[in-house]
């Protein structure tokens, strides 16, 4: 009985961290094919109050007026491209998830790559600038001994 009692557990754990939709019920549109088309676009765009999730997942009311207005204009006809095309003119590439590639959004997606090979470069520089260390003379006899005494070993080429 324990055994299922923790199994039951762990799968109640399991399915509590599964992606939790914020489309409600009321929302959904009744012909599948179109639901999954709204749910496909609605994946793709950002939700413009949370800006690190879709609209399909924000909880916001403005991510909730969008996915109305996706299925709206679903359900009036427009393909997925002009739905996307209509959001886009009306908020800009930063709706989209995925950003095109174009001369607006270049520093966003060139700008990593820049900023780690200016760190390199910084990094390269750095090490040329080191001073090289001097190189380390060797122990003179004296020194030798009292390195011996104060280790306690017998003194090197004594033959011990």
């Amino acid at each position: 009985m324990a055994k299922l009692r923790s199994l039951a557990l762990a799968l109640a754990f399991t399915l509590s961290a599964l992606p939790a939709f914020a489309v409600e019920p009321g929302e959904a549109l009744p012909d599948p094919v179109q639901e999954g088309r709204a749910r496909s676009i609605s994946a793709e765009l950002r939700c413009l109050v949370c800006q690190n999730q879709s609209i399909d997942d924000s909880h916001a009311d403005l991510a909730k007026d969008l996915r109305l207005l996706v299925r709206e204009r679903i359900k009036s006809g427009d393909s997925d491209d002009q739905v996307r095309d209509f959001l886009v003119a009306r908020y800009g590439d930063f709706i989209l998830l995925k950003p095109p590639l174009k001369i607006g959004t270049v520093l966003l997606w060139g700008g990593p790559f820049g900023l780690l090979i200016v760190g390199a470069g910084m990094l390269l520089a750095l090490a040329r600038k080191r001073p090289a260390l001097a190189p380390v003379a060797d122990l003179s006899a004296e020194e030798r001994e009292a390195l011996a005494r104060i280790t306690g070993e017998p003194k090197a080429g004594s033959g011990a």
